[in-house]
C-alpha cells in the first residue's frame, strides 16, 4: 500500500509539473485508484485510517496543484507546503490508528520536521507565519460538561513557594 500511495503521489506530481492540469492529474490518480483493492479488501478495523489518509491525499494533491506564476521560488514553496501538510496529516492518523510504537515515533518527528520546513520556507519568502498553537499531537480531546468527571471541576490552587513549615512548640 505504501508503494502504491508513493507511486500516486509521483504520477501525479509528474503530471501537474507536466504541465497538466490538476482535473488531469486526478485523473490520473482516480483512474489507479479504482482499480486499487486497498479499501475495497481492508479490514473494518483499518478502514477509519484509510479513509483519513486518503482525505490528507486528496487535500495534498488539490493543493500542490498551483498554477506557475513564474516565480520558481514561490512556485515550488507554493507546492511543497501543502505536501509537507499532507505528510503531517498522514503522520496524525498514524498517531491516531497506528500501534507500532516506532512507527509512532516517525510519524511524531514528521510532524515536527514538517511544520519546521514549512516555517522556514515561509520565512524565506517573507510571508507570514501563522500563529502558534499547540501542536496536533499535544491535542486531547474535549468531553462536553455533561459528561465531564466531576473532579474536572475543582480549580487548582497554587502553592506559594515561600511557604515555611510550621515549626512544632
Amino acid at each position: 500500500m505504501r508503494n502504491q500511495i508513493f507511486a500516486l503521489t509521483i504520477v501525479a506530481m509528474t503530471a501537474v509539473a507536466a504541465g497538466s492540469t490538476p482535473a488531469a492529474a486526478q485523473a490520473v490518480i482516480d483512474a489507479v485508484s479504482a482499480g486499487s483493492p486497498a479499501l475495497a479488501g481492508s479490514s473494518t478495523d483499518e478502514r477509519p485510517f484509510l479513509a483519513e489518509n486518503n482525505t490528507a491525499m486528496d487535500k495534498m494533491m488539490a493543493g500542490m496543484a498551483v498554477k506557475p506564476t513564474g516565480d520558481i521560488d514561490a512556485d515550488f514553496a507554493a507546492m511543497m507546503i501543502p505536501h509537507h501538510q499532507g505528510a503531517i496529516d498522514m503522520a496524525l492518523a498514524e498517531l491516531r490508528y497506528g500501534k507500532n510504537r516506532q512507527l509512532r515515533r516517525i510519524a511524531q518527528e514528521i510532524i515536527v520536521d514538517q511544520q519546521q520546513e514549512i516555517a522556514a520556507m515561509r520565512l524565506a519568502l517573507g510571508q507570514p507565519l501563522p500563529p502558534s498553537t499547540a501542536a496536533p499531537t499535544q491535542l486531547q480531546p474535549q468531553l462536553p460538561a455533561e459528561n465531564a468527571p466531576a473532579s474536572s471541576m475543582q480549580m487548582p490552587m497554587p502553592i506559594p513557594m515561600n511557604m515555611k513549615e510550621e515549626e512544632s512548640p
